[in-house]
């Protein structure tokens, strides 16, 4: 998907300027801590019941292929080639990891882009789990992408065929993601909300609503909100009744500030609640309530223009200015707030250390900057 591979892109471009695992407990400001590395292209993460943190990761792609079997997406992004080397990890306090399930679908195309477990979510003490690295599409024939349940034995069933829907469901506007279309779509996270899972998908630039039993219906198209200008929505949470949205915006080049937090009312309403982002891969709130948005470059550079070392988390004040509150970080894809308050982000979420370098950092926020 178009997304995934200027990222990567730009990380293949800038590996150079990568800095050490350790420069982020050196960062000013809030007190930040690698709780684990060696995580395989870490995403999604949410705390469970236990107060365990759960992370999805996608793992390592294959070398299966599904050519001349059903449509691939187009090169020079496609082929995909599959295997199942994705999975879920439990970290606990002290940063040990548990392997929770495995052998998840995972998927690497021509430029080196990554898809699998994507995202985690839990509906009472149940864990689910959204995979984007299954599909004919992505080398795995006979594999749906969708959200697949994990049993107490350790095995998964797959409640909502996502791949299924997408074929029989296109975005109305097919024209901003003609260039790197996904055939079986390519969904980066998703959240439980009065009952229903949300889930976002950017490549064709939609957010579905998907019911336990399977059932999955479009909230909203966005493939037509610019024109034929890409939106790509990434990111989602709910505070109360609503769902709110992070996007990503075209590249060749990096557009600065272009990107945008939307929040999506019950009735189907959307509105901005924050402008001026960039590359926006995750969005949170606070146990005050502040929204915080993760994005994965702030600043542009030569070519697809994410730039290494320079993801950030901002907090949108009640005006819906930029507060910079975590600085430095490469390449995040995701973050979410623990129990404790803390804040925790998947660093290294891709690129060249994503592969086996991945990281998930605690953060404890300096809550002493101001805000109007």
């Amino acid at each position: 998907m178009l997304w995934l591979r200027l990222l990567l892109v730009s990380a293949l471009v800038a590996t150079t300027l990568l800095a050490p695992l350790e420069a982020a407990q050196a960062w000013a400001g809030p007190k930040i801590s690698v709780l684990v590395t060696g995580l395989h292209n870490p995403r999604g993460l949410k705390f469970g019941p236990d107060r365990e943190l759960f992370v999805a990761e996608a793992g390592l792609g294959g070398d299966q292929s599904s050519i001349g079997l059903c449509p691939q997406v187009p090169g020079p992004i496609g082929p995909y080639t599959g295997g199942f080397t994705s999975r879920v990890s439990s970290i606990d306090e002290r940063g040990r990891r548990t392997t929770v399930v495995d052998h998840l679908p995972s998927a690497i195309n021509a430029v080196h882009d990554v898809l699998g477990a994507m995202d985690v979510a839990f509906v009472g003490d149940r864990l689910y789990v959204l995979i984007a690295g299954a599909g004919c599409s992505h080398g795995l024939p006979g594999t749906s992408n969708g959200i697949v349940r994990v049993n107490r034995t350790g095995t998964t069933s797959l409640i909502a065929d996502l791949s299924a829907f997408w074929h029989t469901h296109p975005a109305s506007n097919p024209v901003p993601s003609a260039d790197d279309f996904e055939p079986d779509g390519s969904p980066y996270s998703f959240v439980w909300l009065d009952g229903s899972f949300y889930v976002t998908e950017p490549n064709s630039s939609q957010v579905d609503r998907v019911s336990l039993s399977g059932r999955a219906e479009r909230i909203i198209d966005m493939s037509n909100l610019h024109g034929n200008t890409w939106v790509g929505p990434t990111s989602i949470t709910a505070r109360g009744d609503n769902l709110y949205l992070g996007n990503l915006t075209p590249f060749f080049p990096l557009v600065q500030g272009a990107a945008n937090v939307f929040r999506l009312t019950p009735r189907g309403e959307l509105s901005t609640v924050a402008s001026g982002l960039t590359a926006v891969l995750g969005v949170a709130f606070d146990r005050n309530g502040r929204l915080y948005a993760l994005e994965t470059s702030a600043t542009g550079g030569p070519g697809p223009g994410l730039v290494p070392n320079t993801g950030r988390v901002v907090r949108v004040s009640r005006s819906g200015g930029l507060i910079p509150v975590v600085t430095g970080l490469d390449f995040p894809s995701a973050m979410t707030f623990g129990p404790d308050g803390n804040l925790y982000i998947s660093n290294h979420g891709f690129g060249p250390q994503g592969t086996t370098g991945g990281q998930v950092l605690k953060v404890a926020l300096d809550d002493d900057r101001g805000d109007d």
